[in-house]
């Protein structure tokens, strides 16, 4: 059977799997998945990427010729392959370097073939390649954990160029309220407002913040609620979606805000269903090795962003 690695490139982890090209499922004997310090320097970032790598690798078939397909976060040179992170709080030791180039010495086969995918986007790929969501035509997925990714899809192709998505068709640089949309919808938005709210400090997660469950935290959410119900209303709407998919960790929590998000979008006579995936880094890989699909990639080569 074809297999393809997907790897999952995280703000403070990393994932790898190989996946059936031919059913779009992960192979549970080849899913590795470790920490990363994305703020340390190049050599270690590369090591910390790789040692989990070639595990997926060597769960294979290390002589064969490999295919890895990478879910990116961005900004990120996606048809060449080239780190852009400098205008977040990640990977900046990588700025303008090429990973082709510079992880394949790390890695345990040098007869490897790279292709790169926004990870937003690959995590709407991988989600929609379930059977439930091939009827939508206008689909839009939205991670939302150390960082704030989005991509929007027509007819299950990545919209990146249109006059109907925002530039690059990516979320996360957009202005919101005096900064930019990863300001708010992301873990550190949590972790900076709760903290301001509750005046306790050394809070470590969304997870402690939902344990605490006091009034702090219901505030927290009924102010995230309001403000991704605000930003993402005239996005959805000028695209005409027909569905939401929700990912990243904040999906453990979904209780207690989406309620409160379609409650505001119904008073404006807006409604759209919301699916949320509990297993996004799974959905990620699985819409990473689809790279390797090569009439979609040939649909979408020409067209990957520098973002």
């Amino acid at each position: 059977m074809p297999i393809t690695i997907g790897v999952d490139i995280g703000g403070s982890h990393i994932t790898s799997a190989a996946v059936d090209s031919n059913t779009s499922k992960i192979i549970p004997s080849t899913y590795f998945r470790g920490s990363v310090n994305s703020k340390g320097s190049k050599a270690s970032i590369f090591i910390d990427w790789a040692r989990i790598i070639n595990k997926t690798i060597n769960a294979i078939n290390p002589a064969a010729n490999i295919r890895i397909g990478f879910a990116m976060p961005g900004p990120f040179d996606y048809s060449n392959g080239i780190a852009m992170f400098e205008k977040n709080d990640k990977y900046a030791s990588l700025y303008k370097i090429s990973i082709i180039d510079e992880l394949t010495p790390f890695l345990d086969n040098e007869n490897i073939t790279f292709r790169f995918l926004n990870d937003a986007t690959s995590f709407g790929l991988g989600a929609q390649l379930a059977k439930e969501f091939h009827e939508k035509k206008k689909v839009v997925g939205i991670t939302i954990g150390t960082g704030f990714g989005a991509a929007f899809f027509h007819d299950f192709l990545p919209v990146v160029k249109n006059e109907l998505v925002p530039q690059g068709g990516c979320l996360w640089n957009k202005e919101y309220q005096g900064g930019i949309a990863d300001d708010y919808f992301s873990t550190r938005w949590f972790l900076e407002r709760y903290c301001i709210l509750s005046g306790k400090k050394g809070i470590k997660g969304v997870k402690e913040i939902v344990a605490n469950n006091d009034e702090s935290t219901q505030q927290v959410f009924q102010e995230f609620s309001s403000n991704l119900a605000s930003f993402l209303f005239p996005y959805l709407l000028t695209f005409n979606a027909d569905l939401l998919l929700i990912g990243g960790n904040i999906t453990k929590s979904h209780h207690l805000f989406i309620p409160k998000v379609l409650e505001i979008w119904q008073n404006k006579s807006y409604n759209i269903p919301i699916q949320i995936i509990q297993k996004s880094e799974e959905a990620n890989l699985i819409g990473a090795s689809y790279l390797f699909n090569e009439n979609f990639w040939e649909l979408i080569e020409d067209k990957l962003p520098v973002m």
